[in-house]
């Protein structure tokens, strides 16, 4: 048995696409167009041959999906924690729960799918803004 990819639906593609590859640094690796399902899938992964993130387009829907209660999150190791959040706050990602312990934080996609990035090795030492930052909304 082989993990091939976990799929989300978006509503918004361009926007999913900004937060997924522009904010995150995942590559798109194949796209499939369905003119006649009215619907695109989008597979992503952190690079080719890795386990990808299907992103379900359908054309038309108006309303947010639900996030439902069973999906937890998406944990995305990262090289450096701090530097990682601070270049999402400055792209307009809202840190949800701050990397206070400089180990791990959560932010949430366009669609409100629950992100947690992860440090990389050891936790980096504790330092500010993170230390003092309260959390927002929930993840």
């Amino acid at each position: 048995m082989r993990f091939l990819h976990t799929m989300l639906r978006v509503r918004d593609l361009d926007a999913a696409l900004h937060f997924w590859c522009t904010q995150l640094g995942l590559v798109e690796t194949r796209r499939h167009e369905v003119p006649q399902g009215n619907f695109t899938l989008v597979f992503l992964a952190t690079a080719p041959g890795e386990p990808e993130i299907e992103l379900t387009h359908n054309w038309g829907q108006e309303e947010p999906y639900s996030v439902g209660r069973a999906f937890g999150h998406i944990a995305l190791e990262v090289e450096d924690i701090h530097a990682t959040c601070a270049a999402l706050m400055e792209s307009g990602v809202t840190i949800l729960r701050p990397p206070r312990d400089g180990r791990m934080a959560f932010i949430r996609s366009p669609d409100r799918q629950s992100v947690e990035l992860l440090q990389k090795g050891e936790a980096l030492t504790p330092c500010e803004p993170w230390v003092s930052m309260p959390n927002t909304g929930e993840w």
